[in-house]
């Protein structure tokens, strides 16, 4: 049965996770957290575990949450499900409507999609810091490392976007990240 429930929870997320990774976030969170197969600060782990090895998040996510529920057989499931619904709508676009992607009306509708990406990347990134630095949201614990390594990858991140005028590498910050992270804690 933990199969199905994966299956169909990382299919659903896959559906309706448009715009990447950090849409589907909030989708993956509210699927794990209901069904119990994480708490809030094991997800906040995995989330940043995901984000910090290589491969897209999601795909990562649904990798580890399935290996956490049912072992390898487990994180195969879960991990098909999520990349099946893009990989038959990348299908279904090469095959058949490659010429409706140019069309106005298709381009007003990814168009008016992206404001409301952008409000769910930085609610996902606001929940992230809310958890980190006050170690979830049931014991508010406060954690003043936590903060100090936010605030300091926040400082060199605008500085090196004022000073060589581009962005710094999220590579070089999650560099930096782990090398504060294990002096500091």
């Amino acid at each position: 049965m933990i199969y199905l429930s994966l299956f169909w929870e990382f299919l659903k997320i896959g559906m309706f996770a448009f715009g990447g990774a950090y849409g589907a976030i909030p989708l993956i969170k509210e699927s794990v957290l209901a069904r119990s197969w994480l708490d809030e600060a094991m997800f906040a782990n995995m989330v940043a575990l995901s984000e910090s090895t290589p491969g897209p998040i999601m795909v990562n996510a649904a990798t580890y949450i399935g290996a956490s529920q049912a072992g390898v057989p487990g994180a195969v499931v879960a991990t098909l499900s999520v990349i099946l619904p893009s990989f038959i709508i990348i299908l279904l676009i090469t095959m058949f409507l490659r010429k409706w992607l140019k069309h106005k009306n298709v381009q007003a509708v990814l168009q008016g999609i992206k404001p409301c990406l952008m409000g769910v990347i930085l609610a996902t990134g606001v929940y992230m810091a809310f958890t980190a630095v006050l170690s979830g949201t049931e014991s508010l614990a406060f954690d003043a490392t936590a903060l100090i390594i936010l605030l300091v990858l926040s400082a060199l991140s605008v500085i090196y976007l004022l000073v060589r005028k581009k962005e710094l590498s999220p590579i070089l910050l999650i560099v930096i990240a782990a090398v504060l992270g294990a002096v500091m804690y």
